[in-house]
């Protein structure tokens, strides 16, 4: 017969109290023997009639004969719990992968099927052999103090989180750039810049050292590469303007496969020595390609799989299955609601930075025939989907550009900087989304040259 079992009901008798029982939801099929069973029967449906109170030694012992009473137990009522529900735990266990029921799984199911069957019986008993002792709900004033002393030296040292700058720095300084754990969105109606902008973000992110995941659900992997072959050759200032401007390799000739000779040598070396040229490293899945998956339960796992990923870029949000699919508050966008809160969950799950874009709308603008359109940033009301894709965000940017000229607002600060506006020049063709120098004037350029 079980020790444990016993010495657990000879604690209860000396106590006096059959309170632990529920605390630590002990129930009689923890007990292996019939014996021990009997004994907790008879223990329980005496508190039942008593106000709760244990038997005493006398009567428990004269009513089970069969059991050993032990007396001044000083092991805690959580460690005889927890050794009784372990007992109990291997049991079903050796019980289960002994019965037909696991060979006829084994036989039959395929691989994956057979391990998640397995994963999920050893879940239930996992949840079954729980002690019921109480999770923590929350931390005290002891606990706190200690632990923000600890959180702020591990800050201070830059061990804690990870900060990853913008490429616009006067944005960081309103800001401080993007962290560890936090969800940013990127605003823009459609066609106007947002999966632009979001190239620019991995381009600074990348020369940081950052591991990006990026996930485009609009664009193909050569018209995504190509644009940030664009935007990286303007960092590297490798043509220049009519106006003595730095430029990169200009996008539509990359995506046309119609360059001068002279660029088209130097896009084909940077290409070869691209896995060298970021300190950080790129992992992109693309529209039409085999490896793009769709579901919050498929990145999850990614990032389970990744733990060295950094940044991950979703471009759309509304590019994820799980905006459309079912949702159990039925209510209208209750599964975009819940995508969203779920994302928010798996990005500080996996202390990763996550981006996304989305799109929305600003008032319609008529212009005349040559009449510039005005840069005009969309406001959050303007959101397509729902509004819940923009509570989870700590920063949402609001973008616009046309005519060489481009807006970034900070539409919601968390941390700061709601309202915050930056004026950018954008000849985005030829990779260039950056805050003018005073010498530079935003607008279409006549002309471009070579190194």
């Amino acid at each position: 017969m079980a020790v444990t079992g016993q010495q657990l009901l000879s604690k209860i008798i000396d106590d006096g109290s059959t309170q632990a029982l529920a605390k630590y939801s002990v129930k009689r099929t923890d007990f292996p023997s019939r014996i021990e069973q009997a004994a907790y029967d008879f223990v329980v449906s005496y508190a039942e009639t008593n106000g709760g109170a244990a038997p005493s030694v006398a009567t428990f012992v004269a009513n089970n004969p069969q059991i050993t009473y032990i007396p001044e137990v000083t092991d805690s009522y959580e460690y005889l719990a927890g050794q009784l529900k372990d007992a109990v735990g291997k049991r079903e266990f050796a019980e289960y992968i002994n019965s037909p029921e696991f060979m006829r799984s084994y036989e039959t199911l395929p691989t994956e099927a057979f391990l998640n069957s397995l994963t999920a019986k050893a879940e239930r008993i996992k949840m079954e052999t729980r002690t019921g002792v109480p999770e923590k709900v929350g931390n005290s004033f002891s606990d706190l103090g200690e632990m923000f002393t600890h959180e702020y030296e591990q800050r201070k040292a830059g061990k804690s989180f990870k900060l990853w700058r913008t490429p616009f720095e006067s944005l960081n300084e309103e800001i401080g750039g993007l962290y560890s754990g936090d969800v940013y969105g990127i605003m823009a109606e459609s066609g106007r810049g947002k999966t632009y902008l979001s190239e620019v973000v991995v381009d600074a992110l990348l020369r940081q050292g950052a591991n990006v995941f990026v996930k485009s659900y609009e664009v193909k992997w050569y018209s995504w590469i190509a644009r940030l072959f664009s935007i990286a050759t303007a960092y590297e200032e490798v043509l220049t303007d009519d106006r003595g401007v730095k430029v990169g390799v200009p996008n539509k000739g990359l995506l046309s496969g119609a360059l001068d000779s002279e660029i088209e040598a130097y896009i084909l070396d940077f290409a070869a020595k691209i896995n060298e040229y970021y300190p950080g490293n790129l992992v992109l899945q693309a529209k039409g390609d085999p490896e793009l998956t769709r579901t919050l339960d498929e990145l999850d796992r990614e990032l389970a799989d990744h733990p060295e990923i950094d940044v991950v870029v979703i471009d759309p949000f509304y590019g994820l299955s799980d905006v459309y699919g079912r949702n159990s508050n039925k209510t209208t966008g209750g599964a975009a609601e819940q995508a969203a809160r779920r994302l928010e969950t798996i990005i500080g799950a996996h202390d990763v930075v996550g981006i996304y874009t989305i799109q929305a709308h600003t008032e319609k603008q008529d212009t005349e025939d040559g009449e510039a359109r005005e840069v005009k940033l969309p406001k959050r009301d303007r959101v397509k989907t729902t509004k819940a894709v923009l509570e989870i965000a700590t920063n949402l940017f609001a973008f616009d550009a046309a005519n060489g000229v481009g807006k970034l607002g900070v539409e919601k600060g968390r941390n700061g900087g709601e309202g915050f506006v930056i004026e950018l020049l954008a000849l985005m063709d030829y990779g260039v989304l950056r805050e003018p120098d005073r010498r530079e004037q935003a607008g279409q350029f006549a002309g471009v040259s070579g190194f």
